[in-house]
């Protein structure tokens, strides 16, 4: 492999035996930060490369394949920081953090932790033989292929192993999302939405990092990126290609809806917020124009009211939980839906605006949905929870 081991040579402290720049007769410590400088200089050029579409400068600091699989990605932001770095002979890896931002809908960048793989040319310079995501990080898109991208009226699409085509229909569903998702919850975000379409449920997995048997059956998630800024966090919307393309056209622009809701609300979403409310909230603003009855949209809650089986309190977090039971998580976010559509129905739906945001603006989840019906709804949990059982019975129980 170029620039090998260097043969022996003797000096005045001794025989020593030199196989990089990096080791040597002590001063080591001084020899890595010198190590450490030269490699983020790479970094830092193969930065400027891709934000300055120059593949020429790109090759000269190690492979190009990642280059051709990113091209389309409009980026903004693109850096790596350099924290580690460990050297074996003739090769190294190091430790890095990736900081990316997509022009014009990234309010902050994004973070992930990659892992390097270093070697050096004849002539003793260091280039990136490899780039991958660290440990338990997930992956990023073009990890997984080339990326192709549509831009919407309000969206920007990135797919891998899909035709343009079908990233257009994409497109027009998140198009079709942005708008109605303003009309009820306000214009305070970004108004736009990226959503991210990988080739497979597998695919889904690997950018989430987790296994895929999380997501089967899942058709879309919304995760966000802190940015460390204070501000919002830049979302993505991931869709399961394979759960989402056995929906209906009223199916598949209900999921998009909801997704894009998240994104809307993710900056008065807080770990005081229940799940009850933001998913609840995210399917009211689903179904808006869904044309679905309640018995439609809440089948086995409807069946479960029917059957003399009316829950006694609202969902927990925990009923949200992706379980061996799907009965129950459906019937933890017809619960949630529910009680929004209640809150909307009966005080007003710029009162259950003001509500979701009172609750995420609490210190704590002690209290903050408490509080937050006295201020907003003038009620109480237990009346409102009393309030949420009779409407169930009355719209699902005939």
């Amino acid at each position: 492999m170029a620039g090998g081991r260097r043969a022996w040579r003797s000096g005045a402290a001794g025989l020593c035996l030199l196989l990089l720049p990096l080791t040597g007769c002590g001063g080591g410590q001084a020899a890595t930060g010198s190590a450490m400088a030269e490699v983020q200089q790479v970094l830092d050029r193969r930065a400027a490369a891709v934000l300055g579409h120059d593949e020429g400068a790109y090759a000269e600091t190690g492979t190009r394949s990642s280059y051709a699989d990113l091209r389309a990605v409009p980026l903004a932001e693109w850096s790596y920081r350099l924290t580690a770095l460990h050297p074996d002979g003739a090769e190294a890896t190091a430790d890095a953090q990736l900081r990316y931002r997509i022009e014009g809908y990234d309010k902050a960048p994004v973070t992930t932790d990659r892992t390097l793989t270093l070697s050096r040319t004849a002539d003793g310079h260091w280039y990136v033989a490899a780039d991958k995501p660290a440990g338990k990080s997930g992956q990023q898109l073009w990890d997984q292929g080339t990326v192709t991208a549509v831009k919407g009226a309000h969206s920007l699409v990135l797919g891998v192993g899909q035709s343009r085509d079908t990233l257009r229909d994409y497109a027009g569903l998140a198009d079709t999302a942005v708008p109605e998702v303003s009309k009820a919850w306000g214009t305070d975000w970004t108004q736009r939405v990226v959503l991210v379409v990988p080739q497979s449920l597998n695919g889904m997995a690997g950018l989430l990092g987790a296994p895929a048997s999380n997501y089967r059956g899942i058709a879309a998630v919304t995760t966000g990126e802190a940015g460390g800024s204070g501000q919002a966090p830049a979302d993505r919307v991931i869709l399961n290609p394979e759960a989402y393309a056995v929906l209906g056209s009223v199916g598949k622009q209900v999921v998009l809806t909801h997704e894009t809701t998240h994104v809307a609300t993710r900056a008065h979403t807080s770990a005081a917020t229940p799940l009850w409310l933001s998913e609840g909230y995210a399917d009211w603003i689903g179904y808006l124009d869904s044309g679905r009855t309640p018995t439609e949209a809440a089948p086995e809650l409807a069946r479960a009211v029917r059957d003399g089986d009316l829950p006694a309190d609202l969902p927990e977090d925990k009923d949200f939980g992706f379980t061996d039971d799907p009965t129950k998580l459906a019937e933890a976010y017809e619960g949630g839906w529910l009680a929004c559509r209640m809150i909307a129905a009966h005080w007003g739906e710029e009162r259950l605006g003001a509500f979701y945001r009172a609750v995420g603006a609490h210190q704590g989840r002690t209290g903050a949905v408490e509080d937050a019906l006295r201020k907003e709804l003038g009620t109480t949990l237990p009346d409102f929870t009393a309030r949420w059982r009779d409407y169930l019975t009355d719209l699902l129980g005939g």
